[in-house]
């Protein structure tokens, strides 16, 4: 599945394909499945507050970074590409992608 969006001004591809949890354990070290099941414990947070307590946002950058490199073999390790966007607006882009998400984890049997 894939996806643009534009951000800061430059159309982005996203893509997730079966390789993109292998792609996200070589650059990042971590289970790509557990990185997202910790997602699950937003289900128990209570207020604002709390969810930055929660989570890692790190997660996120490392998530879009992997979907756009999947798309895009050609670009650069994840801090040298989201140093060439001075406007990363996080909680805009994490809803776009979604379903990229869910299309990597979700079986498509009935």
């Amino acid at each position: 599945m894939e996806k643009t969006l534009t951000i800061d001004g430059k159309q982005i591809r996203f893509k997730s394909t079966a390789a993109t949890p292998l792609r996200y354990k070589a650059q990042f070290g971590k289970d790509f499945f557990k990185e997202i099941y910790k997602l699950d414990a937003l289900n128990n947070v209570e207020n604002t507050a709390d969810v930055f307590e929660t989570i890692d946002f790190d997660f996120f950058y490392n998530l879009i970074w992997v979907l756009a490199k999947t798309a895009n073999p050609s670009i650069p390790d994840p801090i040298t590409w989201l140093d060439d966007f001075e406007e990363f607006p996080l909680m805009e882009i994490i809803p776009e992608l979604q379903d990229l998400l869910i299309s990597t984890i979700q079986s498509k049997k009935k």
